[in-house]
């Protein structure tokens, strides 16, 4: 762990620095991106603006950081198929668990994904590669479930296995930007799970899930 500057950072100096991550983490949760100021997040973290700037060039150097650890553990929604089946009830099964995962990670990384997600629409790079690695790992095991299912002649021959699991992906991200909008639709926290899983079932297999 090193500093601006080139330093190796001690003990005492990654604990600082982790500090501000979180206490920058915590203020993103509540205030808008632009809002933060480093001023505000060396306050929150009870160190000075001059200590920021030792462990990071600015506030969006800071976000950049919090963003590639969160990507990385964007593998754990590839995980949520690794080995999984796609037939009988084992299918059903295996498309809830990846919604539930999906949903459950979008939540706890809302503040920071929304901010990768306004870096990326405003066509900075750095966030849209970020977000292209949280999305591209679950991208690529649906779109190798869908393939060995279209081997086996279960899935249509015509289907491009990409174009669906790309698809799916996308749905599942914008379902999960917007998990507070269903209620508002009058859709129960309870109901949203099960009626996306009905909808990635039907998108990898082509058929109904068998409850």
């Amino acid at each position: 762990m090193r500093t601006v500057d080139g330093r190796v950072a001690g003990r005492r100096g990654q604990a600082t620095r982790q500090k501000l991550l979180d206490c920058l983490s915590e203020m993103l949760s509540s205030s808008p991106y632009r809002d933060v100021k480093v001023i505000d997040v060396a306050r929150k973290a009870g160190t000075s603006p001059a200590t920021f700037y030792q462990y990071f060039p600015d506030v969006e150097g800071a976000v950049l950081e919090i963003a590639e650890h969160m990507a990385a553990e964007g593998a754990e929604l590839a995980e949520l198929l690794e080995g999984r089946s796609w037939a009988g009830r084992s299918g059903w099964q295996t498309a809830q668990d990846l919604v539930d995962g999906f949903l459950d990670f979008w939540r706890r990384h809302d503040a920071i994904l929304r901010v990768v997600d306004l870096g990326a629409a405003e066509g900075d790079k750095r966030f849209n590669k970020i977000r292209i690695k949280i999305l591209n790992a679950v991208t690529g095991s649906l779109t190798e479930a869908i393939s060995q299912l279209q081997a086996k002649g279960r899935v249509d021959k015509d289907v491009n296995p990409a174009a669906i699991a790309g698809a799916l992906v996308t749905m599942l991200t914008s379902v999960a930007s917007h998990q507070k909008a269903f209620t508002a639709w009058g859709v129960k926290k309870d109901q949203l799970k099960p009626n996306i899983a009905l909808l990635v079932h039907l998108g990898v297999t082509g058929r109904k899930p068998t409850k």
